[in-house]
């Protein structure tokens, strides 16, 4: 069964470089790793003009393009709204862990990337499924595990506890 953990917290403050700081170590312990992100803004992987593009826009609900490096699902929400996020995860091929960037309103178990020069508030005091939170700064005394966001490796030991694949790792 495939283990999810997310990284949730303010735009800038940090999910995105932690994620690629983390894949690289876990990699190289042995976990295979996807990661889902939630873009907060419309977005497009697809380019006007391109064969796919005009698939889509002639009413296909999905292109799937494939290449020899790589292939790549382009789905449509048209009329259904977003997906939610056990969907996206039923989609993606079995793996170790899967590293969840965003999607904060979701119920699954998250580390709060807190940095405190952005000037805002925590969201774990709200959000019961933060269940630590790596900061660059010291925030006193929190009612969960507070990680320096600078030690990679003291995220990655925390993860794999938390995910109960320590015992896994190479």
């Amino acid at each position: 069964m495939m283990k999810v953990f997310g990284l949730a917290g303010w735009s800038g403050s940090g999910k995105t470089s932690l994620i690629i700081r983390l894949l690289p170590e876990l990699n190289r312990l042995g976990f295979a790793v996807s990661t889902i992100k939630h873009a907060h803004h419309r977005f497009d992987v697809d380019k006007p003009g391109k064969d796919s593009w005009h698939h889509r826009e002639a009413g296909a609900t999905e292109v799937l393009i494939s290449s020899h490096n790589r292939w790549a699902l382009m789905h449509e929400n048209k009329d259904e709204g977003e997906a939610c996020l056990g969907d996206l995860i039923a989609r993606l091929s079995p793996v170790d862990l899967v590293l969840v960037e965003g999607f904060k309103t979701e119920p699954h178990d998250k580390l709060e990337i807190h940095r405190t020069e952005l000037g805002k508030p925590l969201l774990q005091p709200e959000d019961a499924n933060i269940v630590a939170v790596a900061t660059d700064a010291s925030l006193g005394q929190l009612s969960v595990p507070c990680l320096d966001l600078n030690d990679t490796d003291a995220v990655i030991r925390f993860i794999l506890t938390h995910c109960q694949l320590a015992e896994q790792a190479a």
